[in-house]
Formats: structure tokens, C-alpha cells, sequence
């Protein structure tokens, strides 16, 4: 358990350092080419969701994002809390112990991945009403490492959804 609140903690860490360095030295909506035509830096502010989508309507997205980061921490503080291991007289295989406690390990690293990129980015919204965003790879919207742990994590969770053997 510790384990996926410390993943969480390291994605929150390590997107809040990495949108520091950005602000210090990146100038707004000016590149800074990394790797020709494939890689730019360039510094974004995002009031909306995805893509920038409803970026006029920050107050309102800022409740709905706090209440679903909300339900997403209580999601997964029950996951967290419940063990993937095998009681005496219970199942001893992991995925009859899956079944029986409700949650696989991909399922907590899915979690703790979402969970540590929606607070990074709850963070900003908090700290400048905007979310800061600065990986552009020129042919995909401008995004952050928040955004980056939330894609995987979404992907993890349905990469296993696809190819649980228990399909109920």
C-alpha cells in the first residue's frame, strides 16, 4: 500500500519539478528545439480540460475537478486498502484472490498513476488557474507529465480491463 501512495507522491514530485523548470526557463508560446521536427519545448498555460477544451468556464471546472479528485482518492484508498494476498482457506492463486478482494495490481498502479496526474495538475489549477503545460511534439497538443501518468494509467487500467480471463 505504502508503495502506491509513494508512486503517487513521486508523479506529483516529479510533474511539479518539471513545471517549476518550465516556468523558470521558458518563455510563453516560444520552442525550444530538442529534436528537430519531433520535439519542442514550448510553454502553455491551459485554463481548460483536454486539449483546452472549456477553457472559459475555470470556477466551474475547477469544482468539478476537485469533487472527482475527490471520489478518485476515496476510489482508490479502498483499492489501496484492500490486500492482494491469499488469506488461510481462501484462493491461492492471484487472480482467484483478485476476484474475491475486488483489486489486481495493474489496477493500483492505474490508480496511483491517475491519481498522482489529476492532483499535478489540481495543483496548477490551485497555485494559477491554468494548468502548465510545455512537451510539444508538434503534430499532438502541448501536455505536461501529469497528463503523461494519466494516459498510462488510463491505459494500464484498460489494457487489463481487455485482458482480465474473468470477464463478468
Amino acid at each position: 500500500m505504502i508503495f502506491f501512495y509513494a508512486l503517487v507522491g513521486a508523479v506529483v514530485l516529479i510533474d511539479q519539478l518539471s513545471k517549476f523548470l518550465a516556468l523558470q526557463y521558458l518563455s510563453p508560446y516560444t520552442s525550444v528545439l530538442l529534436i528537430p521536427r519531433v520535439l519542442d519545448l514550448t510553454l502553455v498555460k491551459n485554463s481548460g480540460v483536454a486539449f483546452g477544451l472549456f477553457s472559459g468556464y475555470a470556477p466551474a471546472l475547477f469544482t468539478v475537478i476537485t469533487v472527482s479528485l475527490v471520489f478518485l482518492f476515496l476510489i482508490a484508498n479502498r483499492s489501496h486498502g484492500k490486500t492482494a494476498r491469499p488469506r488461510r482457506g481462501s484462493p491461492s492463486s492471484l487472480q482467484e484472490t483478485e476476484a474475491v478482494h475486488g483489486t489486481s495490481i495493474a489496477d493500483r498502479w492505474a490508480l496511483s498513476l491517475i491519481l498522482g496526474g489529476a492532483i499535478g495538475n489540481w495543483i496548477d489549477r490551485l497555485r494559477f488557474g491554468t494548468v502548465i503545460d510545455f512537451i510539444d511534439f508538434r503534430i499532438f497538443p502541448v501536455f505536461n507529465i501529469a497528463d503523461t501518468a494519466i494516459t498510462i494509467g488510463v491505459g494500464l487500467y484498460f489494457i487489463h480491463v481487455f485482458t482480465s480471463k474473468d470477464k463478468t
